[in-house]
């Protein structure tokens, strides 16, 4: 499940990985917060944390995230991906450049350089 990342401004959707996430957690979630930045800032900055509690996705999982990106490409201002997994931030580093937004990584230990840059 997604659970919101507090003392963020309004102009960043803020979200922390427990668990393994399913389509359902971006539905109820990841998207509705995003598309209600969107419609109200006309531009997206969105922080991910994957840490420790953080156990996966599922396929439809990935698929949603997938989805998001696509359905509001042109809105991605910049998006941080905060996490320990090696594979993240090769995936970042291999894809971000498909997003026309800033896209960074960062280990958890670096959650508040994720924060401030964000936010910055």
């Amino acid at each position: 499940m997604f659970t919101p990342i507090a003392g963020l401004p309004e102009t960043v959707v803020g979200v922390e990985a427990h668990g393994k996430i399913r389509a359902e957690d971006y539905r109820d979630t990841l998207v509705p917060a995003v598309e209600d930045l969107i419609a109200r800032a006309g531009k997206a900055r969105v922080l991910v944390v994957l840490g420790p509690e953080w156990d996966g996705y599922s396929a439809g999982a990935m698929f949603d995230d997938a989805k998001l990106g696509i359905e509001h490409l042109k809105a991605w201002q910049r998006f941080a991906l905060v996490s320990d997994a090696d594979w993240i931030h090769h995936v970042a580093s291999l894809f971000g450049w498909l997003v026309p937004g800033e896209v960074r990584s960062f280990p958890y230990a670096q959650l508040d350089e994720a924060k401030a840059w964000i936010t910055g």
